[in-house]
């Protein structure tokens, strides 16, 4: 129980990660009556490479039944990766219909920081467990339903949970399609779609999406020079070291979608809301979790890859954790606001 503040915060990085992806990997197939047919297609040898920068700020109070005054009420974190994709197995379904792939991904670069008004050993070590994955590599199979299965070596990487969930979500990002509309989408079209919050200390917990194709535009590609400067927003523009005159950016038309995110709760809202796990432990949860961001996505109608992605997101959580043996509790407030950037690098 005394976990609880920190795997809330890194559950919610967890769930950005995973979510800042969607619509990764999106092909343009096959045109009938203008519609873009959001189906994977991916070929061996193909080789990808992304940078995926999240900035999380949790604001939070936790009363339990043994008061520290030196808990921290602020934590910042931030998370680097540089992913390689390797794509080593492509099983194609019948008739058209998607297929199996099996990814690897290489964490060229894993850096992970951390800053609280007070020492949180929760937080350094979820710094530590990022920190050792650069350099390590997880392979993984993406099924024609868009699940993820047969992940090899995620568990000798990371033995922290809250660390393997969120290096999972990025993963889980790359079939993110599979909740695209089958029948393909047209500009102008909405469509919704639900995803369970996982590992929840309430029950029902949905975050519900809202997308829309909005329009195609041509936008410059990306450069290495692009990405420094997005790992690092400290740094202004005026700060920047002048460089040579280059040619003009190379134009990418783009289909842009941008999607709106609620945090919604199935059953009654004055029902028993905890969850099975935590029933099995001998707990009992009850109090409120909600939340809203939005994305902006821009995918490349030539390559179907996601050139672009921002992300916000804001969740604030009221919860109390009860153990009716002992009539010990935890109440926890907080709030956590994610800003996200994917790009994909040259």
């Amino acid at each position: 129980m005394a976990q609880v503040k920190i795997r809330r915060a890194s559950a919610a990085c967890a769930f950005v990660v995973g979510a800042m992806f969607f619509g990764f990997a999106v092909p343009l197939g096959s045109v009938a009556a203008e519609r873009l047919h959001l189906r994977p297609k991916f070929t061996v040898g193909q080789v990808l490479r992304y940078q995926i920068t999240t900035r999380t700020t949790t604001t939070s109070n936790t009363t339990t039944p043994i008061v520290n005054a030196e808990s921290a009420s602020q934590l910042k974190q931030t998370l680097l990766m540089q992913l390689r994709i390797d794509v080593l197995a492509v099983d194609p379904g019948s008739n058209g219909a998607a297929g199996t792939v099996r990814l690897r991904a290489t964490y060229e670069k894993a850096n992970a920081t951390s800053e609280s008004d007070s020492y949180d050993p929760d937080a350094a070590t979820l710094v530590d467990q990022f920190d050792k994955l650069e350099g390590r590599a997880v392979e993984f199979t993406i099924d024609a339903d868009g699940k993820l299965s047969h992940v090899a070596g995620l568990d000798q990487l990371l033995a922290n949970p809250v660390a393997s969930n969120t290096v999972r979500s990025s993963m889980a990002g790359l079939s993110a399609s599979a909740l695209f509309p089958k029948e393909g989408i047209v500009i102008g079209q909405k469509w919704t779609s639900e995803q369970p919050i996982e590992n929840s200390p309430l029950a029902g917990l949905t975050w519900r999406t809202e997308s829309t194709y909005v329009r195609d535009e041509s936008i410059p590609a990306q450069t290495l020079d692009d990405a420094a400067a997005d790992a690092t927003p400290a740094t202004k523009p005026s700060d920047a070291v002048p460089t040579t005159t280059a040619a003009p950016a190379a134009q990418t038309p783009c289909a842009i979608i941008v999607t709106k995110f609620q945090i919604v709760r199935h059953g009654s809202e004055h029902g028993d809301a905890t969850p099975p796990d935590y029933v099995h432990n001998g707990l009992r949860t009850s109090g409120t979790w909600t939340g809203s961001g939005e994305s902006l996505d821009s995918i490349s109608l030539a390559t179907g890859l996601i050139v672009r992605s921002t992300q916000t997101t804001t969740q604030n959580m009221d919860f109390e954790v009860l153990s009716p043996t002992t009539g010990s509790k935890i109440h926890y407030v907080g709030q956590v606001e994610t800003q996200s950037h994917v790009i994909l690098l040259p």
